[in-house]
Parts: C-alpha cells; structure tokens; sequence
C-alpha cells in the first residue's frame, strides 16, 4: 500500500491527442511525441499514477507492460469524456476485502455516506457570498433531510432523501445560471454538460485509485448491485461531487466555459473536441488539489472493511 506522502508525488497526464501524436518510452520514461517526432511531454513513469487519454490513440502491448510494471492506470474515454475502458495496476486476489464487502448487507454505511454528501452540498451554499432567503431556506431544507435520513429503513429511502437533497440544492447554488434541472447525459443546457464532463473525470480518478486495494468495484453499499455499473465507485465519488460544482460554478463567474466552445446536436450540448484538453486540464487541476484527501479517504474505507467496522468507522470527508 502506498504511503500518504509516495501518492501525493504521484502525477497525472492528461492527453486529447492530435492527429499523428503517439504515446512511446524511453528509458523509463513516458514520452508524447507529434507527428514530426518532435516531443510535446516527457515524465518519469515511477511518478506516473494514471494516463487519461480523450479520443482515439494507438495502445501498444509494451505501454500495458509499463502500466503493469510501474503501476498506473491507462483511462480511456470518448470525445464526450464517457470512460469505456480502465488499464489499472489493480490489486488482485484481495479475497478477505472482496468477501467483506460481500457479506455486507446493513444500510449503516450507506446513511453516512449520503449524510457526508448532504453537509458538504450545506457547506457550499453556506459559503456562497450573499445568502438570499433561497439559500437559506434551501439550508433549511437539507437540515430537514439529514435529520429525516436518521430514520431511514431501506436503500429506497436513503435515495430518496439525497434526492430530495441534490434538487434543491443545485437549483440554489447555479443561481449564476438559468437552471432546469439536473437531467444527467441528457445534456439539455451547457451546465448539464459540464457536470457530466466533471463527474465523469472524478469518476475516472476515484475509480483507479479504488483499484489500488483490490476492491470489487461493482460492489456498493449505496448503489447496490446493477449489471456492469460500478456501484461501489459510484458510492466513493458522492462526498466529492461538490469539487465540481464548485470548479463549474467559478468557471462560468469568470468566463472559462462558454456556451460558444459546445455544439447542439438533438438537443444534446457536446464540448467542441478542440476544447477538450483545456476543459479536462481545468477539472484534472480542481480534481488534484483534493487527490491525496481522496486517497486517504478511499483508504480508510478499505480499513474499515478488512477491519469489519463498516457501520461504526466508515470514514467522512469535509470540504475545506
């Protein structure tokens, strides 16, 4: 297991790859050539922790050896962020966590986690500059929420509530937007887009940072079993989703998403591919600043499953 200190030298590149740019290595090292064999970026692959390429590019057999030998993750994802495959130096054979994770069957865990989500949602509007009688009485309303979520009895109920939670809260804190709604991949409006651009990168993230200890990521304690989702990441990444909101809501105030970089296609907003890489650099910056908090707290969730102290000492993360 990598220590706190190891992972915060760890680094991340970000490709969106241009036309005849090609990943290659030269003396343990991950180099991004251009077309003319020019080099674009060059870093060593023992501070590598994960490569997240947008787009099309050639993987060879011998960047999955590296991957595998220096341990980072290989994400792939489309043009519109959505990851479709994950390389990852994962943790194999972890048989004690995987049959706790199984036997887990109460909603304990799931309660603190939603509760954890629903204080840092109150934490930003109460951060917000000028609280109008609608944030405050939003404030009000999550307070409600989190005391009615005390009383849960079922998966159902908790799901309910963040729900209840999430809705009123978005449409206080875009207050710099007209807001619609939260229509996830329908991408009605530029600011579903991005969250689901954010989101997506966060997900990619937490994911192969679960995949250190050797988790099943497709078992959760919130998001129970659904074929092929990863309800155990699904689980991690909602303390953090606020990371995003935030970075979203600055971006718009000071003008670095514009409805001017995204084309409408069906009424569906998708981010010109040419502004790709300096999106996904704004979200993987806002991402990083967090990224050993988020180690640590993915690390303390698998402590309290190989310790059996799910209920008890699953772990809280608050913003700052």
């Amino acid at each position: 297991m990598l220590s706190t200190e190891d992972f915060a030298a760890k680094q991340i590149l970000f490709l969106v790859p241009k036309d005849g740019e090609k990943l290659s290595f030269r003396n343990d090292n991950i180099l991004v050539t251009e077309k003319s064999g020019k080099i674009k970026h060059q870093s060593t692959c023992y501070r590598l922790f994960a490569v997240f390429i947008v787009g099309h590019i050639t993987i060879t057999s011998g960047l999955i050896q590296r991957a595998k030998k220096f341990g980072f993750a290989i994400v792939l994802m489309t043009a519109s962020y959505r990851p479709y495959q994950v390389i990852s130096a994962a943790a194999e054979g972890n048989v004690i966590l995987r049959k706790r994770q199984y036997d887990y069957r109460d909603i304990n865990a799931a309660k603190i986690l939603t509760e954890n989500k629903m204080h840092n949602q109150r934490k930003m509007l109460m951060s917000m500059r000028e609280k109008s009688d609608e944030i405050l009485n939003t404030v009000k309303l999550i307070d409600e929420y989190i005391y009615k979520l005390s009383f849960a009895d079922s998966v159902q109920s908790i799901m309910g509530y963040e729900g209840c939670a999430s809705r009123v809260y978005f449409k206080a804190y875009f207050n710099n937007v007209v807001w619609k709604g939260r229509k996830p991949r329908t991408k009605f409006d530029m600011t579903n887009a991005l969250l689901d651009i954010g989101y997506t990168t966060l997900f990619s993230y937490v994911d192969a940072v679960a995949s250190l200890f050797g988790f099943d990521r497709y078992c959760g304690v919130l998001h129970r079993q659904f074929y092929m989702r990863k309800s155990l990441i699904c689980d991690l990444v909602e303390p953090f989703r606020v990371i995003v909101d935030r970075q979203i809501k600055k971006g718009i105030n000071l003008g670095q998403f514009k409805e001017k970089d995204f084309e409408v296609f069906d009424g569906r907003y998708c981010l010109k591919y040419s502004k790709s890489s300096e999106y996904g650099g704004i979200f993987i910056k806002a991402i990083m600043e967090y990224k050993t908090e988020i180690y640590v707290y993915i690390r303390e969730v698998y402590r309290t499953f190989m310790k059996g102290k799910i209920d008890t000492d699953f772990p809280v993360w608050e913003l700052r």
